[in-house]
């Protein structure tokens, strides 16, 4: 079961883990609209999609949803506004701050796991929320879960080619918390270039000035041989959407790429000159955003071109997700057949140097 759903990305990666998911819940429309046109097929049979504001919802109905089954895992991406170094870090005097929401989730379905996902900023400047953390560790501790880490986890350690650390906290009832290991990272990076490629061959085309340009897109990127810097999804307060602040731009410059806006979907370009051939290098389209943040071709996000790119600038990317839940799959399934717990140290994930973080979302 999952909170604070988004467009998927969080609930793609556990389904691609081994989850089957019972619910989503998630308040904005387009997302919605995203998880019922693609939480479908086999895996996703019993999936129900709650449109609910989880400031007022029913508890009971969450826990008809479950019946008489264990919930093996309760996860999601609680809002990160109140705790976003782009933003005033108001915390839990935030309206937004749903982490108490899901406290009381954790109390009344009593999930064999949790996982929360959040923004870096949660975590640093590490006394900002010190005693909130604290607090919110020892709700789960009376719970009776071990907390399995807390730590920063960087994104492009995981296959996506985007600078996006998030701070992920995963809890385990023994005796599966015992027999939890680290995600294992990726052993290569994927670099933008090699991520867009094959999409910005289709959208340059075959003629003379589309080779040309596309050549000197993927000279550039090659150049610069490195991932993305994070995608910013903005917030419905703004205007049309963009690739992020003015260093962000800077970096995707530096790829070949225009961060002032969001290319028209690919074979309806209304202005070519705009979208493709402008002087600061092609814009992407929307399904070039998804696949920076690691999501598949055929999660076809729903809405207008802004209201599109906005779930995906605020997505978890799918990846991680994975990587995290595999983890703990492993965990719940070495429990259950009663093995011996690995001799491992106590930590889930392993600190990500400053220099790693220079590009915030």
């Amino acid at each position: 079961m999952e909170i604070c759903a988004g467009a998927g990305g969080q609930a793609l990666g556990l389904h691609n883990a081994g989850f089957e998911h019972r619910a989503l819940i998630e308040i904005d429309p387009h997302a919605v609209q995203t998880l019922s046109h693609n939480a479908r097929g086999p895996g996703w049979e019993r999936c129900e999609i709650l449109p609910w504001d989880l400031t007022s919802f029913d508890m009971d109905k969450l826990k008809e949803i479950v019946g008489d089954s264990t919930l093996d895992l309760l996860a999601g991406g609680v809002p990160c506004p109140p705790f976003s170094l782009a933003g005033k870090q108001l915390g839990e005097a935030d309206e937004r701050d749903l982490f108490p929401v899901m406290l009381d989730m954790v109390e009344e379905l009593q999930p064999r796991a949790v996982m929360i996902e959040n923004v870096r900023g949660l975590l640093e400047p590490e006394h900002k929320f010190q005693d909130y953390r604290l607090r919110i560790r020892a709700h789960l501790e009376s719970l009776g879960y071990r907390i399995l880490g807390w730590e920063v986890l960087e994104a492009r350690d995981y296959g996506v080619p985007q600078l996006r650390p998030r701070a992920i906290l995963v809890a385990m009832r023994e005796p599966a918390a015992s027999h939890f290991l680290r995600p294992q990272a990726s052993k290569k990076i994927v670099t933008v270039a090699e991520a867009l490629d094959e999409t910005m061959r289709i959208r340059f085309g075959n003629s003379a000035k589309g080779r040309k340009h596309y050549e000197k897109w993927r000279r550039t990127a090659e150049e610069k041989g490195t991932v993305a810097p994070t995608l910013v999804g903005g917030s419905k307060k703004h205007g049309g959407a963009d690739l992020g602040p003015t260093r962000a731009k800077r970096a995707w410059a530096e790829l070949g790429v225009d961060g002032h806006g969001v290319a028209d979907p690919h074979g309806h370009t209304k202005n070519p000159e705009r979208d493709l051939y402008g002087d600061r290098g092609p814009k992407l389209t929307v399904e070039q955003a998804a696949i920076i943040q690691g999501f598949p071709p055929d999660w076809e996000f729903q809405g207008r071109k802004t209201a599109a790119y906005r779930q995906v600038g605020n997505a978890f990317p799918p990846p991680v997700a994975q990587a995290v839940g595999e983890s703990i799959i492993r965990a719940l399934k070495a429990a259950e057949s009663g093995l011996q717990p690995p001799e491992e140290p106590e930590g889930l994930f392993e600190p990500v140097a400053p220099r790693q973080l220079t590009l915030t979302g």
